[in-house]
């Protein structure tokens, strides 16, 4: 047991220094004055600090989030953070296709133009369940919420070209299962729970649908991206059971800023910017 434990530890370490050999850092000053971005569940984590760099480089943000005192609580701290006054709160659940539809409806009304999309809003579920619209919630809150929102405001984005896209994928996409006759399938084997392939089914399904979109949209002036953001402590699990939250804590706890998770800050290595107006990524690969 005590070798396991070592050998664990060395295994953390050495993926530890794998990242940071890795890292690259966000040193771009780009001024986004004039642009609109949206980026959903921008009231915690990824999401959140992605909102304030934008703000922060004089964007009109949007903060399309669930719950509304979350995000208005974020809009607050992001406003006093960067001087930036002009950062909205619109709700969206993705959970509900007529939320995301009402909400690009209004995001059609108010908003002429879109200049960037950032699709962060996600979720692990570890237990089977359906939306109200008769679908695995996984799939839907990962993939098909964010799949209509981008097409109900293509035609934004294109009237605001050039403009982008990004789409949070994640690593767990290359351990995936993904039975394509059936995108609402749920495993419930042990492994497949362990290691997040249902969730990794529905982040490999961004990144091939973010492939096909960057190749639709080549010549429209409107870039897709899909990234994995790296290893990132946030609040990703919320909808787990209380026991797969202790023990994500725990693990988080025993290698956060020791040996591999990151915790979700200014200073950690931020790739959404980086993908939202870098002029050398004018393509998906």
């Amino acid at each position: 047991m005590v070798l396991y434990i070592i050998t664990c530890l060395l295994l953390l370490l050495l993926a530890r220094m794998g990242l940071n050999m890795h890292r690259k850092w966000n040193r771009s000053y780009v001024c986004l004055l004039g642009k609109t971005v949206i980026v959903t569940g921008a009231n915690t984590g990824i999401g959140f600090y992605t909102a304030q760099d934008f703000a922060k480089r004089g964007a009109k943000v949007i903060l399309a989030c669930r719950n509304r005192n979350k995000a208005v609580e974020a809009k607050e701290k992001i406003v006093f953070a960067t001087g930036n006054a002009n950062v909205n709160v619109e709700i969206v659940d993705f959970s509900s296709f007529e939320s995301v539809r009402t909400f690009a409806q209004e995001i059609l009304a108010k908003e002429e133009r879109l200049d960037i999309l950032v699709n962060n809003a996600g979720a692990i579920f570890l237990e089977d369940s359906t939306t109200v619209d008769g679908l695995s919630t996984t799939m839907q809150v990962n993939y098909f919420g964010p799949f209509l929102l981008t097409t109900l405001l293509l035609d934004l984005l294109k009237k605001s070209a050039p403009s982008r896209v990004v789409n949070l994928a994640s690593v767990t996409a290359h351990w995936a299962n993904l039975n394509p006759d059936d995108l609402n399938y749920f495993s419930t084997s042990f492994l497949s729970q362990t290691f997040y392939v249902n969730y990794g089914n529905a982040k490999l399904c961004v990144v091939l649908w973010t492939n096909e979109l960057a190749r639709q949209l080549k010549n429209c002036g409107v870039t897709a991206n899909s990234l994995h953001p790296g290893i990132i402590y946030t609040d990703l699990l919320r909808d787990t059971n209380t026991l797969v939250k202790c023990l994500y804590q725990i693990l988080s706890f025993l290698t956060l800023k020791i040996y591999l998770f990151a915790d979700c800050r200014r200073r950690s290595p931020n790739f959404n910017i980086r993908f939202a107006f870098s002029g050398n990524r004018e393509r998906l690969w």
